[in-house]
């Protein structure tokens, strides 16, 4: 059931993604700690996009490097929920004027083959439900003013979700240590971002067991053919004009997002 200051945080989000023009924080309406303030509120907008006909795809993780948490004051990552009208493939164009404030992070999209249903998952559990992984390029987006956001914040909008741009090749697991892949994020031919897999708790895998116990605990598990984001692998880089956004990951080759100026 929606309270009062829920539906109007509510509101005031859905309201920024309708019109382009971002809103206030909403940790003004809901508190700057109240976890599940905020994902009662995410929960809402995600119901809401589904009733209207969107589909749920998969999920994605946000949080998971030490330095951001430690920016934020929390010690634990969070998630949002991928529909299918956000996943692009690489060199699909993706319309800048879609999105607020965004900007783009390299990350391992883990795909599943397998519902992971046992309370609590282990490393072994993901590991034998992943059919297979791809690089990726999120697109992060904040409907909140200037990125002035706090953990709250963040969970309501959806973990800051804007799109994801997939890679074309899957990659199995077996062989494959996620922990020390390199990664390289081009902007228009000119690096501009690198970062490792370690960089992502320890491991993109690491990331997808805590999203695995937290989704369990929750009662809404992962189910197989979701499509999971396990988390930046260096920094972000703001999109501020049009361009060809190109992400290198050792061992999972390329993928590359192609911002457009206009809405095709």
């Amino acid at each position: 059931m929606r309270t009062d200051l829920t539906a109007r945080a509510v509101t005031a989000l859905a309201g920024a993604a309708a019109t382009g023009a971002p809103c206030e924080p909403v940790r003004t309406l809901i508190g700057e700690t109240d976890l599940d303030a905020a994902y009662a509120v995410q929960s809402a907008l995600i119901d809401d996009r589904v009733a209207a006909g969107a589909r749920i795809v998969g999920r994605k993780i946000g949080l998971t490097s030490p330095a951001v948490q430690r920016q934020f004051g929390v010690y634990q990552p969070d998630f949002g929920t991928l529909l299918d009208d956000m996943v692009h493939s690489h060199a699909q164009p993706v319309p800048l004027p879609a999105f607020l404030q965004p900007r783009v992070e390299a990350e391992v999209a883990f795909v599943l083959g397998t519902d992971i249903t046992v309370e609590q998952p282990s490393v072994a559990d993901v590991l034998r439900a992943t059919d297979f992984v791809l690089a990726a390029i999120e697109i992060v987006d904040s409907r909140i003013r200037d990125w002035d956001i706090r953990i709250t914040d963040t969970v309501a909008d959806n973990a800051s979700s804007g799109a994801v741009v997939l890679g074309t090749t899957p990659y199995p697991l077996a062989g494959l240590d996620l922990a020390e892949i390199g990664m390289v994020l081009e902007v228009d031919g000119e690096p501009a971002s690198t970062g490792a897999g370690s960089a992502c708790l320890g491991s993109p895998v690491t990331a997808v067991v805590w999203l695995a116990r937290e989704l369990s605990r929750r009662g809404t598990p992962l189910r197989a053919g979701e499509i999971v984001l396990s988390g930046a692998l260096g920094p972000m880089v703001p999109v501020t004009a049009p361009g060809r956004y190109r992400a290198h990951l050792a061992g999972l080759g390329s993928v590359e997002a192609i911002i457009a100026g206009e809405t095709p």
